[in-house]
């Protein structure tokens, strides 16, 4: 035997939520579960034994979508989350420009400020205020919700976006009064600066990706679920898979990749398809999943696509990246090829899309075990509630995300809508399948701090004080299974991981407390002891 836990609280997550003393791995699997007596008589001279002293084990935390390339990349440039005015990302980003002497014409790239956290005017930054950081060097701050870019006039003239280039499908730039454009991109916009923006290596890529995996590992994450393929370009993705590829045969992939594909244009994803790839594609390290779709934008910068206008912004519903017909042939073009889908959809009237192109899918093919679903899934009504279930369609949350939104939602959808959205309770009371993640790098990936937020309703400053619509709070057990058996279940890997069983995968995490013990207002501060990935310890603290 290779590794032996003895003396622990082993949450199995199995069919009757057992609990067990000690687990015995070899060769990446769970061999065998039981008393400390039991799994001692497998141990030889070879064997590791660590006596967990009472510490909870889990089965590897499994983030059902994030951006893990992103993430990276996100590591690795100006990290701008909690600034507090457009004053200060001008002197951050200054500031960091001297000190690293960076090259005239290198790009400068950030991301994570948010207005709705600005003392005072919380305006858009613009062309202008970036003007002020540097003119010589083109520079890209993203929002943290990933949904608006702000360049500097450097960046423009690169990209060549003046008066006269036409707005984008799905997007848009803002404009002056006279026609300007000023810096400010939204939704598939943005692409007209990233398409300009030199492609990191294979290499730089693994760089990235490594320094993202390590920090999963250190929170307990042994699988991700993660979108990658327009990061760097929506036509070269198998660069990504070949970084991917290469991390794998140098074991330093210490954690599973389901990849959710990226694919916005009929061709390209029929291209993708034509190439052999799919969804089951790869192995149990790195697998293609499903077709992710974008469908609209986010609440925070006001362009999730709502059935009504927002409530203090009436001039505007927010942006479908899609019409009808063309995300009805895009999920058509999946389904009928074997390939899932999982759509982006915030607001109410990006999800009715949504359903209305599964459905039509699912009817011209019929398909038992689809495991499509609806990614954020935030604002809906009761029809929206009832369809996840109708249609046995897969709810992909991020409790971490009521951090933000419980502050601004009711003020952008209004007193009534807000009462049937962010219904997770709700949704798992109807019997739907939930998975668990942090959308990360738009919030903090540390699942502690999720599974807190699910079951307490409150913010990390714990407001208010008795939980955001209370009634929709999760149980633990709820909140670890979005986390762990939930996640396996989207991926169609609910028999080899997601639960501490015989024969499973050897993926587990030691926490520092027993979250079923302590009170929930205690869970976000639990500390990750250990992380165990197929059978090795990649993290111990």
């Amino acid at each position: 035997m290779d590794l032996i836990l003895i003396n622990g609280i082993i949450a199995t997550q199995d069919k009757k939520d057992s609990f067990v003393e000690a687990v015995a791995i070899k060769d990446g699997n769970i061999v065998k579960v039981g008393t400390t007596a039991e799994m001692l008589d497998f141990k030889n001279e070879e064997t590791e034994v660590i006596d967990l002293g009472g510490k909870l084990v889990l089965p590897g935390f499994n983030d059902s979508h994030m951006h893990l390339l992103n993430y990276g990349n996100f590591l690795k440039n100006i990290d701008l989350t909690g600034v507090k005015s457009i004053e200060e990302i001008i002197q951050k980003v200054k500031d960091i420009l001297g000190e690293k002497n960076i090259e005239k014409g290198q790009w400068i790239k950030g991301r994570g400020w948010n207005n709705d956290y600005f003392q005072g005017n919380n305006r858009f930054p613009n062309r202008y205020d970036l003007d002020k950081i540097s003119t010589e060097h083109p520079i890209i701050l993203t929002r943290a919700c990933g949904h608006i870019a702000i360049t500097n006039s450097k960046a423009l003239e690169l990209a060549n976006i003046t008066k006269d280039t036409k707005q984008s499908i799905g997007g848009e730039f803002d404009i002056d009064k006279n026609g300007e454009p000023l810096g400010i991109f939204r939704e598939n916009a943005i692409e007209l600066i990233n398409n300009i923006i030199p492609e990191p290596s294979v290499k730089e890529l693994k760089d990235m990706l490594l320094v993202a995996i390590k920090k999963a590992n250190v929170n307990g994450i042994t699988s991700v679920q993660t979108d990658d393929f327009g990061v760097i370009s929506y036509d070269n993705y198998e660069k990504i898979i070949k970084a991917y590829e290469e991390l794998k045969k140098e074991g330093k992939l210490t954690l599973r990749v389901y990849e959710q594909c990226l694919f916005q244009e009929p061709n390209k994803l029929e291209r993708f398809l034509g190439k052999g790839y799919n969804t089951g594609y790869g192995d149990e390290f790195f697998k293609i999943g499903p077709l992710k779709l974008i469908a609209d934008g986010s609440l925070g910068a006001r362009t999730a696509a709502l059935t009504r206008p927002y409530k203090d912004a009436p001039h505007t519903y927010g942006i479908p990246v899609f019409n009808q017909e063309e995300l009805d042939n895009l999920v058509d073009i999946a389904h009928s090829k074997g390939m899932q889908v999982a759509i982006h959809a915030i607001g109410d009237k990006a999800m009715y899309m949504a359903f209305e192109s599964i459905e039509k899918a699912l009817d011209k093919n019929p398909k038992k075990d689809h495991r499509c679903g609806i990614v954020h899934c935030q604002i809906t009504d009761k029809y929206l509630l009832n369809k996840f279930k109708e249609l046995n369609v897969i709810a992909y949350i991020q409790p971490i995300f009521l951090d933000y939104d419980w502050k601004i939602a009711e003020s952008r959808v209004g007193s009534e809508l807000i009462k049937t959205s962010y219904n997770w309770k709700t949704l798992i009371d109807n019997k739907v399948n939930i998975a668990c993640g942090s959308d990360c790098p738009v919030e903090d990936l540390n699942v502690m701090k999720g599974i807190y937020e699910a079951v307490t309703r409150k913010d990390l400053k714990g407001e208010p004080i008795d939980g955001w619509m209370p009634e929709q709070r999760l149980t633990v057990q709820e909140a670890v299974y979005g986390y762990t058996v939930g996640g396996a279940y989207t991926s169609f890997e609910e028999d080899i991981k997601g639960t501490i069983e015989e024969g499973k995968l050897a993926d587990m995490v030691v926490l520092s407390k027993n979250i079923y013990k302590i009170p929930h207002d205690e869970i976000k501060d639990i500390k990750v002891e250990m992380t165990i990935f197929n059978g090795q310890i990649v993290y111990r603290k």
